[in-house]
């Protein structure tokens, strides 16, 4: 089939469109095909299925229908997501070597990579607000944190980052891509798509690193400052059960985080990284880390656990 399709504008200019882009895939992959798939299934299988029982645990049991695991349910919806934008498709190259994307595609995982990251970037700032309210200000903690407001922050998280996805996705594609469509990397990404483009890219690629920048930055130094408050409170407690339950619930929040922008802060503040490293990081965080989160949620926490056993008709604890 034709990967160029030749069109005129308004009778004036002929020149070659883009309609399929092919993806390199993995770099240095070569001879580790089947082992790489096979890894890469099992990874995709277990953070369905981790996320699915988090999911379904939090829904099924009423003790849990509160704002820190409402918003856990988000971050399992997210997980699913993110790691189904470039998996399926990765998966789908190493074992039967097909490479082609139509551009529609590749629009796609630019557009649900950038709004399920900014997403995630911006649920963790909620997490972290939630976790402070209910350890700094415990007895107006329920009239605060209601589900209207709950629902209210939820939902604008979701729909900011649809629009910040959209811009991204309109200037990247807005561009002409008239010459090669070799994507030279795994997934598309704005960087390796735009450098396709025969036109100045000089216009997204300064909006993509300031929003890209931008937005990690504001959200870390919120949940620095929430739990440089947070730490204060903790220290203040008498009881030392309190504090105990409350670095607790704190730690499996502050790992995830670590996580998420840890690889934002190797991807972009080191621009001169190998694309090897980079793609080893990206595939961490499009991968690995969705599975993890669900490990990292239960294995500290009695209450999910205590949930999990009930929904596969275990006997509930009494504490």
């Amino acid at each position: 089939f034709p990967l160029l399709l030749n069109e005129s504008h308004m009778g004036l200019v002929n020149h070659t469109v883009v309609t399929h882009f092919i993806l390199l895939g993995i770099p240095n992959a070569d001879g580790l095909q089947t082992i790489l798939f096979i890894t890469f299934l099992a990874f995709y299988l277990c953070t369905l299925l981790g996320n699915l029982l988090i999911f379904s645990a939090i829904l099924a049991d009423p003790r849990l229908h509160t704002p820190m695991y409402f918003f856990l349910c988000n971050l399992s919806v997210l997980d699913i997501g993110f790691s189904s934008i470039s998996t399926p498709k990765m998966l789908t190259n190493l074992w039967f070597q097909s490479r082609v994307i139509s551009l529609g595609g590749c629009m796609s995982q630019v557009f649900f990579y950038h709004f399920l990251g900014s997403t995630e970037c911006l649920l963790y700032t909620l997490m972290a607000y939630d976790r402070y309210m209910a350890i700094c200000h415990p007895l107006r903690y329920r009239l605060i944190m209601n589900w209207r407001v709950c629902a209210f922050l939820a939902a604008g998280t979701w729909i900011t980052s649809s629009f910040h996805a959209t811009i991204l996705t309109s200037l990247t594609f807005t561009l002409p891509y008239c010459g090669s469509n070799v994507v030279d990397y795994f997934f598309c990404d704005i960087f390796p798509v735009v450098k396709l483009a025969c036109a100045d890219t000089y216009v997204i690629e300064t909006v993509t690193l300031t929003n890209t920048g931008v937005v990690p930055m504001t959200c870390f130094h919120l949940i620095l400052a929430s739990y440089i408050r947070i730490i204060f409170s903790v220290l203040k407690m008498n009881s030392s059960k309190g504090r105990r339950k409350a670095a607790s619930t704190c730690a499996s929040h502050l790992t995830v985080v670590m996580l998420f922008f840890g690889q934002c802060a190797l991807i972009y503040t080191q621009p001169h990284l190998s694309k090897v490293l980079v793609t080893a990081v990206h595939i961490f965080g499009n991968v690995i880390t969705p599975m993890l989160n669900p490990a990292i949620y239960t294995l500290r926490n009695k209450e999910v656990k205590a949930a999990l056993r009930k929904l596969r008709g275990g006997q509930m604890p009494e504490h």
